[in-house]
């Protein structure tokens, strides 16, 4: 048995299933609150519990994943490209809006850190929530925050905002596709895009922009706080 979970393909493997069957049971089920991250992560965590396979070695195989992160990431330039017109139209908007919903994260995390006395370990772990992965962590790391709390941090972020941000566009009635893209790569990074390319093509082009200014401008703040 300890010959197959210490392969890397064991890692690659458990995490590529558990996400396939999160995505069918999302299809089925269709509810936001039933998010393939989430059923991913109850899944592979299960399996590592019962059959007490050490996280080590899962991870292994989860490196190899992790190399994907800024790639994919990247990618969603091809989407924001398609939409260069639309871009063109509303730079200034798009510049404020993102420059609001970066200021507006790591603001109110800075402060609410301070009001409940956590660590500045701590604090720069949870600074950069808002923003991709491998922002956050290049953020998070060199500043001496925790690295897996960031991670998790990141995580929680991004599945909330794929959850709530089709609700809070019914609430307050937000009409303007480039309006709701913006908002959602803003606060819930590329988890939140994988919704907003749901939504339409123009929030998905808008909200994977967001995710690269928003990142350059988390990255500015943060050095003048850290």
């Amino acid at each position: 048995m300890s010959e197959l979970y210490v392969s890397p393909y064991f890692g690659v493997a458990l995490s590529v299933i558990a996400f396939g069957a999160g995505v069918r049971l999302n299809r089925k089920v269709k509810t936001p609150i039933c998010n393939p991250l989430i059923i991913a992560i109850v899944l592979v965590a299960a399996v590592l519990l019962i059959f007490k396979i050490p996280y080590e070695s899962y991870n292994v195989g989860g490196e190899i994943i992790n190399m994907f992160l800024a790639p994919a990431t990247a990618c969603l330039a091809v989407a924001v490209y398609t939409k260069m017109q639309v871009l063109k139209e509303y730079w200034l908007p798009v510049l404020a809006g993102c420059a609001a919903g970066s200021l507006a994260s790591v603001g109110s995390i800075y402060v609410l850190c301070r009001l409940f006395g956590l660590d500045e370990s701590l604090t720069v772990s949870l600074l950069p929530k808002s923003v991709t992965t491998p922002i956050a962590v290049s953020i998070s790391e060199p500043a001496g925050g925790v690295v897996p709390v960031t991670v998790v941090a990141v995580i929680v972020t991004g599945i909330l905002g794929s959850i709530i941000s089709p609700f809070l566009i019914k609430i307050f009635r937000v009409s303007d596709p480039v309006a709701a893209g913006l908002a959602i790569g803003a606060c819930s990074h590329a988890v939140g895009t994988s919704k907003a390319v749901e939504l339409g093509e123009v929030e998905g082009a808008m909200s994977g922009l967001a995710i690269g200014i928003c990142g350059i401008i988390t990255v500015l703040v943060s050095m003048v706080i850290l």
